[in-house]
C-alpha cells in the first residue's frame, strides 16, 4: 500500500490520514515493526517529520519473532536480518551441518510456513558477531551477490584492538590466501586489493575501540589489516591478538540497496556491552 503526502506534518498523523481504511492499532504495529517506508527508507519514529509529496509505503511484515531464539533485527518480504552471536557459524562446514545461523533461520522460516524459502546472502566469520542478512528471493540474491559493490553502500564494523591505531581513510594493501585458514599481506602482483577505513571511537594507553569501514570484502580483511598495522583485534589468536573469551569484532551496520524495489535499507546492531565492559575495566 502506497500513498503521497498532501501536506507536511508528523508521520503517525499522516499515516492515519493516508491509510484511513486501516485501524489505528494496525498502523501503529506497522510503524513499530519496521513496516513503514518513507521515500524508500524504513522509519519507526512516530513523530518523524514528513513533507508534501513524500511517498509512504506500508510493507508486508511477519511478526512471530517472540517464539524464536533468534535475535531478529528486521524482516519483510525481501530480507531476514539477524544479530548473529559470536561463536556461531554462518553456514555449514564439512564438520558442522546444523549449528549454524542459516540452519536456525531456515528452521524458523519453515516452521512458520513450509513453502517459504530463505537464501544466504553473505557470511560473517564464526567468531564475528553482528548484522547478518538473508534474503527470501533467489533473483534478489543473485542480483546482490553478482553486483555486491554496486548495491552494498556501507559495511561497518566495531573492533576492540590492542594499542592505538591511527585513523586512516581508504588504507590500501594487497591480501593473499595461503591455504584454507590463513591470509597474509603481500604485493600488488600476488594479492587482491583491500581497502579499509579506520576511525577511533575512544582509547586509553592499552586499547582502542574503533569503527572500521571496508570497501572490499576480502577474507579476514579487517583482522589481517589491523594486525599488519600493529593493532591486532583483542581475542584474535590467529592474527596476533591476545587471548580472550571472544574475538572482539562486531558487524555493526550494513546499508544495502534493493534493485527490485529501488529502496535503500540500513540494518544496524549496537556495540555489544562486552566490548565496552572490557575497555572500561582496562582503563
Amino acid at each position: 500500500m502506497k500513498g503521497t503526502v498532501k501536506e507536511k506534518g508528523e508521520l503517525l498523523d499522516t499515516l492515519f490520514i493516508l491509510f484511513k481504511d486501516l485501524s489505528k492499532k494496525k498502523i501503529k504495529n506497522y510503524l513499530k515493526d519496521g513496516g513503514v517506508l518513507v521515500n524508500g527508507k524504513v522509519v519507526t519514529k512516530y513523530d518523524a517529520p514528513v513533507k508534501k509529496n513524500d511517498t509512504i509505503e506500508l510493507s508486508k511484515i511477519n511478526k512471530t519473532h517472540k517464539k524464536s531464539n533468534l535475535d531478529i533485527i528486521y524482516e519483510d518480504e525481501y530480507f531476514f536480518v539477524i544479530n548473529k552471536p559470536a561463536g556461531l557459524l554462518s553456514v555449514s562446514t564439512t564438520k558442522e551441518k546444523e549449528k549454524t545461523a542459516y540452519h536456525e533461520v531456515r528452521e524458523f522460516i519453515k516452521n512458520r510456513n513450509k513453502s517459504d524459502k530463505i537464501f544466504v546472502l553473505h557470511r560473517l566469520d564464526k567468531d564475528t558477531s553482528g548484522v547478518l542478512v538473508f534474503v527470501k528471493d533467489n533473483t534478489l540474491k543473485n542480483l546482490l551477490q553478482n553486483n555486491w559493490d554496486k548495491y552494498v553502500k556501507v559495511r561497518e564494523y566495531i573492533a576492540l584492538v590492542t594499542g592505538n591505531v591511527k585513523d586512516v581513510e581508504d588504507y590500501t594493501c594487497y591480501l593473499k590466501e595461503i591455504g584454507p585458514d590463513k591470509v597474509i599481506v603481500t604485493n600488488k602482483k600476488e594479492g587482491k586489493i583491500a581497502v579499509t577505513s579506520i576511525k577511533t571511537i575512544t582509547k586509553d594507553n592499552k586499547y582502542s575501540l574503533i569503527k572500521v569501514n571496508i570497501k572490499t570484502g576480502r577474507r579476514n580483511q579487517i583482522r589481517v589489516v589491523l594486525n599488519n598495522l600493529g593493532s591486532p583485534i583483542v581475542g584474535d589468536k590467529k592474527y596476533g591478538g591476545n587471548k580472550s573469551n571472544r574475538l572482539y569484532l562486531h558487524a555493526s551496520r550494513l546499508v544495502i540497496a534493493n534493485p527490485l524495489n529501488n529502496k535503500t535499507y540500513t540494518f544496524e546492531s549496537n556495540i555489544p556491552l562486552s566490548f565496552k565492559k572490557v575497555f572500561k575495566n582496562e582503563r
